[in-house]
């Protein structure tokens, strides 16, 4: 349906809706609502990995017994958080292009194996919802050729592994352990990391401190790493099992991530609270195997076609790689461009699926449309988003009423808001297990349920008793705070600031890489950099061009450990860049709450100061392509003006303002921009 098809009427009748469902949402508490699991004192071992068991028990013996990559105390070159495909894209990009070998990096993370949040998640039905072969890292180099169009849990959470061994990297890591702090040693120009370590001591597990120092740290724990879990009235006093889909419990339900037959459920009463991207994939298993299965929603995700189907290395060849060997990176920007909306597209569509038939979810992302708004302009610019946007949503509303044959239950899962607002979902299933005998959708119409009991949960003055309680709640938004707040590390730099401290006061970087008063630490996005709905093809080009900028560095510095971080000027004329993009994602306050939105808290009202604030910390409003391009000039042109670089001797006497400092002349140089 062309917009063109939707008339003026239906256009504002729509309009009003969609502001009446989200007005139902908003709560004063925001993202308050949500807990730390690892925080809570019946819920902490939530934080803890269940999935040392069997074959891979033996895994994490082999860690706890074999000795650390480095002693106790030693030097390394990089110490990196987290194990992930962003970790290993960052490793690997530096042994690329920054001549570093493998034995130059120690990765650092609380699970036992590679894989982030592949390795944590492992519930049944899991999948990538983005296509293999733009999602999976270095396909191009490994040669692998994914199973499924969109790989599932198992697949994705091995490939990791398989990186980790070609490229020399599977005795680097650190596995179960987490990082304490990091600080800047300004006599030493070098990061002094503080680790809590399991080891093996006779037959018991005990922690022990353990301390790392390198010249280079890198943030790379992902975005997707903190669990939600719900402040929900009695939730502490409910008898029956309940666990985070994050860490889901196959001892209890039966089966297991390679083989999701949950035989255990049979005759059970289930409940699922939650029913967004986690939510729609996990609903349909538990349909084929709880005895009764309730489903508790407080805003419908919106579910559009998946078009899953196995992937053969004949057509992989014949409509994939096409017989290229740099094929991925064009692949992805192609994607890239489709979603974001570039205004002179490819002439294929070589992805053709729910994302590059996607326009308007450029209102999240960015995209080109918004280079040059002005006050003047945003309002027509949100209105053409709107225009791009409704047929899609209408059809998707469509498409509920085809599949689901009870009205009532229809008209509940139909998603009225914008189709930017949320994390647009994809599933085959979903939508027809609702039809199963034993399936009842609960819609809480935007309340959320009113808490437990000890035997089920509470909702609208009625108890649903429930074997199991399984919370499909979703992680911290990823606009949540410093890199060092996602990633649960104090991290202290020049003058005895720490990170937290300084994006209180407003974010500043370089092209998200880099940020000024903690000299060698890397960051790996989302803010100030460009974003797109594949976050791996995201990590991937921060990675690539903070290899570069080391590179060009070494080089500059010539011998000696080299010390790295932006210009003062630099750091705020990108800062400020970064804020002149803000109208671009102007649509997204309307939306109902979410991760978009953190949790509605970006709605309220705010000062000033809290919008300057809120502005720098945005993604780059023109979209992943045009941040591309930026990067490339810059790497072209600019040879390293906009970094201070010099080696250690040169460090100790060079006087640099502190981040305090830094913040002063912000406020004096730069007048708060009209939003």
């Amino acid at each position: 349906m062309a917009s063109t098809d939707i008339s003026e009427t239906d256009f504002a009748a729509t309009l009003e809706k969609y502001a009446a469902e989200s007005k139902k949402r908003l709560r004063p508490d925001g993202i308050a609502q949500y807990a730390d699991i690892a925080l809570t004192d019946k819920f902490k071992q939530f934080a803890d990995d269940p999935w040392i068991r069997g074959e891979e028990n033996r895994c994490k013996n082999l860690y706890l017994t074999q000795p650390a990559p480095v002693a106790n105390g030693g030097h390394v070159k990089v110490v990196i958080t987290g194990a992930g495909y962003g970790a290993l894209l960052y490793a690997v990009r530096l042994i690329q292009t920054a001549g570093f070998k493998a034995e130059d990096f120690v990765f650092v993370d609380s699970a036992w194996g590679f894989g982030g949040t592949w390795y944590w998640n492992r519930y049944p039905g899991l999948m990538c919802d983005v296509e293999s072969s733009c999602y999976l890292p270095l396909l191009d180099e490994t040669e692998f050729i994914p199973k499924h169009r969109y790989s599932y849990g198992p697949e994705l959470r091995q490939y990791a592994e398989l990186i980790a061994k070609k490229y020399g990297l599977q005795k680097r890591p650190l596995f179960g352990c987490t990082v304490k702090d990091s600080r800047w040693d300004e006599a030493q120009s070098e990061w002094v990391t503080t680790i809590v370590r399991k080891r093996l001591v006779g037959m018991e597990t005990v922690e022990e401190s353990y301390v790392l120092h390198s010249y280079l740290v890198i943030l790379a724990s992902g975005i997707l790493n903190r669990p939600k879990l719900p402040r929900l009235p009695g939730l502490d006093t409910y008898r029956g099992h309940v666990f985070h889909t994050s860490r889901w419990d196959y001892d209890y339900t039966g089966g297991s991530p390679e083989d999701p037959r949950l035989s255990r459920l049979q005759g059970k009463k289930v409940a699922l609270v939650g029913t967004g991207a986690t939510g729609i994939q996990v609903m349909p298993e538990l349909a084929k195997w709880a005895g009764q299965l309730v489903v508790f929603q407080r805003t419908p995700s919106s579910v559009d076609t998946r078009g899953q189907r196995a992937m053969d290395p004949e057509t992989w060849r014949r409509d994939v790689t096409q017989g290229r060997k740099e094929w991925q990176s064009e692949r992805r920007m192609n994607m890239a461009g489709f979603v974001s909306r570039v205004p002179d597209p490819p002439a294929k569509d070589l992805v053709d699926d729910g994302w590059t038939h996607f326009p308007s979810l450029s209102g999240l992302i960015g995209g080109p449309a918004a280079a040059s708004l002005t006050e003047a302009t945003v309002g027509k610019y949100v209105e053409s988003l709107h225009r791009l946007d409704m047929p899609r949503q209408e059809r998707i509303r469509r498409r509920v009423d085809a599949v689901v044959t009870d009205s009532a239950t229809a008209e509940s899962l139909k998603p009225w808001y914008p189709g930017w607002c949320k994390r647009p979902c994809f599933h085959d299933e979903y939508l027809g297990a609702f039809n199963e005998p034993n399936v009842r959708l609960v819609d809480t119409a935007g309340k959320g349920i009113d808490g437990f009991s000890s035997t089920g949960v509470r909702f609208n003055g009625q108890e649903y008793e429930a074997d199991v309680v399984i919370l499909a709640t979703g992680f911290e938004s990823p606009a949540a705070g410093a890199p060092s707040f996602r990633a649960r590390i104090d991290i202290t730099g020049r003058g005895g600031v720490t990170l937290d401290e300084k994006w209180m006061k407003g974010a500043g970087t370089l092209h998200g890489v880099l940020t000024r008063g903690f000299p060698n630490l890397v960051l790996a996005g989302v803010t100030q950099a460009g974003s797109t709905v594949n976050a791996v093809h995201m990590v991937d080009i921060l990675a690539t061009h903070a290899a570069q900028i080391i590179a060009a560095a070494q080089k500059q510095a010539d011998s000696g450990r080299l010390v790295i971080e932006p210009t003062f000027e630099a750091e705020e004329a990108w800062s400020m860049a970064v804020a002149s993009t803000a109208y671009a994602f102007a649509a997204v306050p309307g939306c109902t709450p979410s991760y978009a939105t953190l949790e509605g808290a970006s709605m309220q009202a705010q000062t000033a100061e809290e919008q300057i604030r809120a502005t720098r910390s945005l993604t780059w409003g023109k979209g992943i392509t045009d941040f591309v391009n930026v990067l490339a000039a810059w790497e072209k042109d600019n040879d390293l003006q906009d970094i201070h670089v010099s080696r250690l001797e040169d460090d100790l006497t060079r006087l640099l303002d502190t981040v305090s400092e830094v913040v002063e002349r912000q406020a004096m140089m730069y007048p708060k921009p009209r939003l």
